[in-house]
């Protein structure tokens, strides 16, 4: 079929930061189809040079004001790897927790308020509050509680202040965790079952579209690999965190000021439905329950159902909050001082699965514990190469509809990954050639 197509979509709404969407067809050759990042780099490996390693959580959690707590916890395991610091049981409980609450609360916000519209063909969720007015103050309450959870346990939802290489300052009592324990049993739990239902009612705006792809995510033996882990592709298997470089294999292209990654493929996707098909067999029973309702299965191909993926994710995050949460009452709370007595000095690498996919930091300390050289690769950034591959294959498959239509399937496909494009765009090493020389 021959066509020519011209789409432009300045500035993306409903996603964080700015990016743009360009499709070019002509006379039926696909000549272009890209997802273009615009925004300025933002240096915070710079920053970071020289910093002292009490400071590097705080800095790094700015990257983001929705994945904060995740660059923080990232940030402690690398400066923790590097300077010998080992954590307590309790201190490892408490992190989990805190990566149960900051998944819950961001996934719940992509879901309700970001992709439902448009299966609702709203244009954002503002004009759904008057005629859906149950399901937004449902997702609202959801929001608050996976955010007091991270109040309770970090000091604060949003840059976190409590937790410390080494350790917390400062823990919750027993009376606030069983207060948020019982939140989750008689709020949670039911509005997570609430959401599936919703979501399934709305599923059937969900497109069909199918591109097999490379997955990587954080993979452990013993559990849903959120917090901790050894690299898992689902082509070329287990890697060390440590040789996280050999995956990344970061690179730059015209259109982006983000980098773009691949490994086995051109392309690879982090993110939930990643998680999923990598590590479905370990997620609670309610969150397996919510899958098979849902109709996700492994080995899913369609990255539209990353947002399905995501709610699954919320009904394991509030089961598992609850076991972890009668871990800590068992154990018994223990105020304990943060190991901050460095063992060696060097690099060190960490790795956490925040709700966009795996993250990376990688510092280099010298002998007074300030950072000699550091590198931040964020999970947007290495989905943007995959984004860029999903709509070569989906817009010819698609031609036949309507530009409004096609539009907005790339939107929804866009929306659908949850990026987080202000925290993608890094320091790039440039070097300069004087011409003058020559």
């Amino acid at each position: 079929m021959s066509k020519n197509l011209d789409i432009n979509v300045h500035h993306l709404t409903r996603v964080e930061g700015h990016g743009n969407i360009v499709v070019n067809m002509k006379e039926g050759r696909l000549e272009k189809a890209e997802l273009q990042i615009v925004e300025a780099p933002r240096y915070f490996e710079a920053m970071l040079k020289g910093r002292s390693f009490h400071d590097a959580a705080i800095i790094t959690s700015r990257i983001c004001g929705i994945c904060s707590l995740g660059h923080q916890m990232t940030s402690l395991k690398a400066t923790e790897d590097a300077l010998g610091l080992e954590l307590s049981e309790q201190t490892i409980l408490l992190r989990k927790l805190l990566v149960n609450g900051a998944t819950l609360q961001s996934n719940v916000l992509h879901v309700y308020f970001l992709v439902a519209p448009d299966l609702l063909n709203a244009p954002s969720v503002f004009p759904l509050i008057p005629t859906h007015t149950d399901v937004i103050l449902r997702a609202l309450r959801m929001k608050r509680l996976a955010n007091d959870i991270g109040d309770i346990v970090s000091g604060r939802a949003v840059h976190p202040i409590t937790p410390v290489p080494g350790g917390f300052t400062k823990i919750p009592s027993v009376g606030e965790l069983k207060e948020i324990r019982r939140r989750l049993v008689e709020e949670g739990i039911p509005d997570v079952l609430e959401t599936v239902k919703t979501v399934k009612a709305l599923a059937g705006g969900i497109p069909n579209f199918v591109r097999e792809t490379e997955y990587i995510s954080l993979k452990d033996k013993n559990e849903y690999a959120l917090y901790e882990g050894d690299i898992y592709s689902s082509d070329t298997g287990i890697t060390d965190v440590h040789d996280y470089r050999s995956i990344t294999n970061e690179f730059v292209v015209p259109h982006s000021t983000s980098k773009h990654a691949k490994n086995a493929r051109s392309s690879y996707m982090v993110g939930a439905l990643a998680r999923w098909n990598n590590n479905y067999s370990q997620l609670t029973d309610t969150a397996l329950k919510a899958a098979e309702e849902l109709g996700l299965k492994p080995d899913c191909y369609n990255p539209y159902m990353n947002s399905v993926a995501q709610v699954v994710e919320c009904a394991h995050c509030a089961e598992d909050s609850i076991k972890i949460i009668d871990q800590l009452l068992e154990m018994g709370l223990k105020d304990e001082k943060p190991n901050q007595t460095p063992t060696k000095y060097g690099k060190g690498t960490g790795s956490n699965e925040v709700p966009r996919g795996i993250l990376f930091h990688e510092y280099e300390y010298d002998r007074r514990g300030n950072i000699v050289a550091a590198n931040c690769i964020i999970p947007t950034g290495q989905n943007l190469a995959n984004i860029d591959d999903d709509m070569k294959k989906l817009v010819p498959e698609i031609i036949g509809k309507s530009k409004a239509d096609i539009t907005k399937h790339l939107e929804m496909l866009v929306r659908a990954y949850d990026p987080c494009i202000s925290c993608s765009v890094h320091l790039l090493n440039v070097d300069f050639i004087d011409d003058t020389e020559s």
